[in-house]
């Protein structure tokens, strides 16, 4: 279901979820980020069998968001701008069908947004190489298993997040703090990255 009561919801894949669920967690109307695994054909997949390649599923977050406070193609700028959206099958070091660049629409005007966006980046940002994010309408959504999820709040320390996230994060406060939670304080940043803060 797209609406839910005043809330939307967009599924997106920009690589490992761990880093798309700390992005979108951060912007200011997103109500809930989900990690889980859409686009492909097994039924309750696990974590192991979509790293397998084997369930055409991609690793996505589920994005609950209040369009009265941020709109989708406000979404889409942030989503593009925090990964790369021309190497396919590919984000960094993770390679895979499963780390795709995907939006999965759940209304036509999210099909509409997302085909406008990628058009005029490929006119003026990337035209030398095209942007290979798959558009496809969502048919399933399977969340990923609990250790998943809050990933970056729980593991601030682990090798992953400190070299892959942690910098994605200072790149997301420097180009959108418009668009952050507020407070986005340095001391309710700490808050929110030691876990502290899932109140918020």
């Amino acid at each position: 279901m797209a609406v839910m009561g005043n809330t939307e919801i967009a599924v997106f894949g920009g690589g490992c979820f761990w880093c798309t669920e700390a992005v979108f967690e951060r912007l200011r109307g997103v109500v809930a980020v989900m990690p889980g695994y859409a686009g492909g054909f097994k039924e309750n997949p696990t974590y192991r069998e979509v790293g397998s390649g084997s369930t055409g599923h991609a690793e996505v977050v589920r994005v609950e968001f209040d369009p009265a406070a941020i709109g989708f193609q406000e979404l889409l700028i942030v989503f593009f701008s925090t990964h790369d959206p021309t190497t396919l099958n590919r984000q960094g070091a993770d390679v895979g069908t499963e780390y795709r660049s995907a939006i999965l629409y759940t209304t036509p005007d999210q099909k509409r947004l997302s085909e406008e966006i990628i058009a005029e980046l490929n006119r003026s940002v990337f035209t030398d190489r095209p942007v290979v994010t798959q558009i496809a309408p969502l048919e399933r959504f399977y969340p990923a298993e609990d250790y998943h999820r809050e990933y970056y709040r729980n593991n601030p320390e682990a090798p992953y997040c400190q070299y892959v996230i942690t910098p994605k994060m200072a790149k997301l406060r420097a180009k959108f703090s418009d668009m952050l939670k507020n407070p986005e304080s340095p001391a309710a940043r700490e808050q929110l990255i030691a876990g502290r803060g899932k109140g918020e």
